[in-house]
């Protein structure tokens, strides 16, 4: 239930819930495009007699697209809001995806996969944005880990349903993308809430600061979200065509364990955003997930190439691994961008994730084509590596978690010397549930300075 204490509006718990259900769905579909395309390659191949590196550049084409505008999306969320934008996004994706569906030529559907790409950036920074802005703090990564099972969620769904649609050909499977879009489109307008925030004119000169002046931690976090993307983008892609050809598994079977895969990748999600609230630290576990996906990319590689039982199991393993992290890097750049600054934020570390994601097929593909999959694992398994040394580390205590070395402690120091008001209209004499309950959502992306991550 939406109420309006004075000029504050605040939603109940259930209907908070629901926008972040909603969000959810539509950046579900919007990752469903994204990656859905790759589960056309074996039709692409056997239809259209298109080979693996081509097919792996097409189904590129939609995260080349996010590239192009997830900063530009960033600064139209900052500026009209969440809702406008999810309704946009989605309805320009799913016109992109009619259109590459009626097309004849490959290069106009690579052309119109690449449009699509471009409007399904908007679910990627709005959604996540939408969610950190209602929740407080300490249900802020459960809220976050939830919402971010959407790409998982998407990508299972393209498995289950895409490999079989597209045995009648690569036109069906489209189809299905156009039709997942259209229902987004409907449902960000029918349920999706802006959050209040406090207008530019009301805020601070600290608050409409650039968080990135002055630190790099903000950096370093996008560094490792790029780095950690690699994992995710080679499982995604390749995971379909090595089962079913180096595994001669059937297109439902393979479908079907991905399907799994990104299951259980959801659910991890959560786990490690209630991990975090726990810890009081997004990068701490950031760190774990990157060590455990490094080590399970090379013992992928030494079991594939010597012929090991074993690597499917794997395969499965670095399969949910590899999606953990996005939720926990997401809600650090939220809490510590501020709201007059998330926005850009999320479109700058989203566009550097799909750098890594577009240039992912094509590179790994020829690899493959060159010299098996072995050493693609092995050469994959080096960008966790590379991460673990990037992760910000916490300087706080157990006693005290979730200051982490983020280089803004001015931010947080003026935070921590102002005294908490109520919110017009709400009673004076509050206490603390009280306060909590009428606290403004956009004071949420405040109090993390607070307390830290």
């Amino acid at each position: 239930m939406l109420t309006e204490t004075g000029t504050v509006f605040r939603l109940g718990a259930g209907a908070r819930w629901s926008i972040m259900i909603i969000s959810l769905g539509v950046t579900a579909t919007s990752f469903l495009f994204i990656n859905g395309v790759a589960f056309l390659i074996p039709s692409l191949e056997a239809r259209r007699g298109i080979p693996l590196t081509e097919a792996g550049l097409l189904s590129s084409m939609p995260s080349w697209g996010m590239v192009v505008t997830l900063i530009l999306w960033g600064c139209v969320v900052d500026r009209v809001g969440e809702r406008t934008v999810l309704m946009a996004g989605s309805a320009l994706t799913a016109a992109a995806a009619y259109a590459a569906a009626s097309a004849h030529s490959m290069v106009w559907v690579g052309i119109y996969l690449f449009l699509g790409g471009m409007a399904a950036a908007s679910c990627n920074t709005a959604g996540g944005r939408l969610v950190a802005a209602w929740f407080p703090p300490r249900q802020r990564g459960l809220a976050m880990g939830i919402r971010q099972t959407a790409q998982p969620l998407g990508i299972a769904l393209g498995a289950l349903v895409i490999p079989e649609l597209a045995q009648r050909g690569p036109c069906a499977g489209l189809m299905f993308l156009a039709l997942m879009c259209t229902l987004a489109a409907v449902a960000s307008g029918l349920g999706i809430v802006d959050p209040p925030r406090k207008s530019r004119k009301a805020a601070t000169e600290g608050e409409l600061a650039s968080p990135y002046r002055g630190s790099f931690v903000l950096w370093r976090i996008h560094a490792v979200a790029g780095l950690m993307m690699m994992p995710q983008t080679v499982t995604v892609t390749f995971m379909l065509v090595w089962l079913m050809h180096h595994h001669r598994w059937s297109v439902a079977a393979a479908g079907g364990l991905i399907t799994l895969t990104q299951m259980l990748g959801a659910v991890g999600r959560i786990a490690v955003g209630r991990w975090s609230d726990r810890v009081g630290s997004r990068m701490r576990p950031v760190r774990t997930i990157a060590i455990a996906a490094a080590v399970l990319m090379f013992l992928l590689a030494l079991t594939d190439s010597s012929g090991s039982g074993y690597d499917v199991l794997l395969m499965v393993a670095i399969s949910v691994i590899a999606v953990l992290d996005n939720g926990l890097e997401a809600t650090a750049i939220t809490e510590l961008a501020g709201p007059f600054w998330s926005g850009r934020a999320l479109g700058i570390q989203n566009t550097t994730q799909r750098l890594m994601a577009a240039a992912g097929p094509p590179l790994f593909g020829a690899l493959i084509m060159a010299a098996a999959y072995p050493a693609a694992w092995a050469l994959c398994g080096l960008f966790p590596l590379a991460a673990v040394p990037l992760v910000p580390k916490p300087k706080s205590t157990p006693s005290d978690p979730g200051a982490e070395q983020h280089g803004s402690e001015h931010r947080a120091d003026h935070t921590r010397d102002q005294q908490w008001q109520p919110p017009v209209g709400a009673p004076q004499e509050a206490g603390p549930k009280a306060r909590r309950e009428h606290r403004e959502p956009a004071q949420a992306l405040e109090d993390a300075l607070r307390a830290g991550l």
